[in-house]
């Protein structure tokens, strides 16, 4: 792998920063928002942002970079397409609750539901996410699609990933700052309350944790390798169909080459000796 020390360092840069991230949500809920319950109020509504930072973005995260780790690439490609899928599956669920938490809030305060700019793109993620989860499902997991057809939809597989990823963070910010208008009043939000600055902080640590993580996965160099088992040929046996793609099949011809040149010159060398000797035998 190229750059294992550098992926070494963004990998464990971004899971600090992820982890952070979580504790500082749970930090903000506890300390300022009265805590976690599940009872209508506010302490039910609190559910959400931590239930959203430490499902969809930061086990997310995980979900998409661990195809990345070097130290996985000897088990099987199943094995790590069902670790793939149960990440965003997890993921799914945690969202799921938080939206449940929310619209429970909602109806118990006799709030209006789905009226904000927040609440449209959160949902319109929500569904698009389910359903690359079950379109993916579908073709990678199962053994009923075609190769061909698996590699075709690949790039639109990962395209749509990441730009859900990004959709994901910027609608968490969007939240953010539509919670803090809304519940800072006195002092306000814009004179920079210390909960505030707070989770003005919490963004930016899930900005750069999703930026590491969409710059790791997006990296050539980081890629797991194709799967090639019982398919390699030994470095130095040429194989039948030649199916090294040609350098290979050369390689080995121009050894063979050589080494019928090598033979037959050793042969014209043992005969001319042997002629010699004869010539010396027949003189004496």
């Amino acid at each position: 792998m190229e750059g294992y020390k550098s992926f070494l360092v963004f990998l464990v840069s971004s899971l600090l920063l992820g982890f952070l991230g979580v504790i500082f949500v749970l930090v903000w809920v506890l300390h300022w928002r009265e805590g976690l319950g599940w009872d209508g109020g506010f302490a039910e509504f609190n559910w959400h942002p931590v239930l959203v930072i430490t499902g969809f973005i930061f086990i997310e995260g995980i979900a998409i970079i661990v195809y990345r780790l070097p130290w996985t690439w000897k088990c099987s490609k199943l094995l790590m397409k069902s670790i793939h899928a149960g990440l965003h599956l997890i993921a799914m669920v945690l969202m799921i609750v938080s939206l449940v938490a929310v619209f429970d809030y909602h109806n118990a305060r006799n709030i209006p539901n789905m009226y904000s700019l927040h609440s449209w793109v959160g949902l319109t993620v929500v569904i698009l996410f389910a359903l690359q989860l079950v379109l993916s499902f579908l073709v990678y997991l199962l053994p009923f699609a075609s190769p061909s057809l698996r590699a075709a939809l690949m790039p639109v597989h990962v395209y749509s990933g990441i730009l859900l990823y990004g959709s994901i963070i910027a609608t968490a910010l969007m939240g953010f700052t539509e919670k803090l208008i809304f519940a800072l009043k006195s002092p306000a939000y814009s004179t920079l309350p210390p909960e505030g600055i707070f989770v003005n902080t919490l963004g930016l640590l899930i900005i750069v944790f999703g930026a590491l993580v969409i710059w790791m996965v997006t990296q050539p160099a980081w890629k797991r390798p194709q799967d090639q088992s019982g398919n390699t040929p030994h470095p130095n046996r040429c194989t039948s169909d030649g199916s090294d793609g040609g350098s290979m099949a050369t390689d080995c011809n121009i050894t063979d080459n050589k080494s019928d040149v090598e033979q037959n010159s050793e042969s014209a060398r043992k005969r001319n000796l042997k002629l010699d000797e004869a010539d010396q035998r027949s003189t004496m």
